[in-house]
């Protein structure tokens, strides 16, 4: 698998067209990258992989259950809730954007065919804002990331179910498809290779994690950050890892890596927020 899903990659990279038949539809593709998952951890039940690192290390599970009796993400939920309730000064609410809490998470990423673009949850939270005449939020952690932590454990339980219909949506689902398996950085390396090739597998105290799950539990509060994150702060602190610069979080780049990893993520169940190291 690993060989065919590096060609496909590469093919892409390179801006070729591949022949009608060769290249494996996003069906297809989720089929091969779930069964992958599957058979390297045979004795992990696909629905646990919402869990992230702790569905494939033991250890690391246990010391995570203890965390969780006391989350660190807990006060940042509350604040979240505070955020939400805060009426902006027309008088209106992220309800009248966004709808019903419970329901949000399950509605991102999507393809939005309006404006040719994906939508992303931070995205819609700061589209509503900035459309009702406040300020947006910064992108990265803050507010923005507690108000998407109350809004994601709101909706836990939902499960994942993006969709990719019509040429334009696969584009966007072939670019982060690129992304996640390509080559960058000083040491050379793809989200695919510590997260597919060598998942479970440890890097110095760390165990990496499996790419199947990657999008449910965000946003994290990190122990190495003190805080709570956006998935694309992680997107640029893995890319700095790599030493490649990073792209601005919200970028055409990580919005489809963001629709990449979330539809191979279909059917799982959301558990935001989380808590890494």
């Amino acid at each position: 698998m690993k060989k065919v899903l590096t060609i496909a990659a590469t093919t892409l990279a390179l801006g070729l067209t591949p022949l009608v038949g060769v290249q494996a539809s996003p069906a297809d593709d989720l089929s091969a990258f779930q069964g992958y998952f599957k058979k390297r951890f045979p004795d992990t039940k696909l629905a646990d992989y919402k869990n992230g690192v702790y569905s494939v290390d033991a250890p690391s599970r246990e010391q995570w259950e203890e965390m969780e009796e006391f989350p660190p993400y807990e006060l940042a939920i509350d604040d979240g809730e505070s955020i939400w309730n805060k009426k902006f000064a027309n008088g209106k609410g992220y309800a009248d954007c966004l709808g019903e809490v419970g329901a949000i998470r399950a509605k991102f990423p999507h393809y939005d065919a309006k404006n040719d673009d994906i939508a992303t949850l931070e995205g819609a939270i700061n589209k509503c804002r900035t459309d009702n005449g406040e300020k947006a939020f910064k992108w990265k952690k803050g507010k923005l990331a507690k108000l998407s932590a109350y809004i994601a454990y709101q909706g836990r339980g939902g499960k994942g179910d993006v969709k990719v219909e019509g040429e334009k949506a696969e584009a966007w689902y072939n670019a982060g498809k690129t992304f996640f398996y390509g080559k960058r950085g000083q040491l050379n390396m793809a989200c695919a290779d510590c997260h597919v090739y060598y998942s479970g597998q440890r890097i110095r105290g760390d165990t990496l994690s499996p790419a199947l799950g990657h999008t449910t539990h965000f946003p994290v509060y990190r122990s190495k950050w003190g805080n709570l994150g956006t998935l694309h702060r992680r997107y640029g602190g893995c890319n700095k890892q790599m030493r490649a610069k990073p792209f601005k979080a919200q970028s055409k780049q990580y919005k489809a890596l963001e629709y990449f990893e979330a539809y191979m993520s279909n059917g799982l169940e959301f558990n935001g927020p989380g808590a890494r190291k």
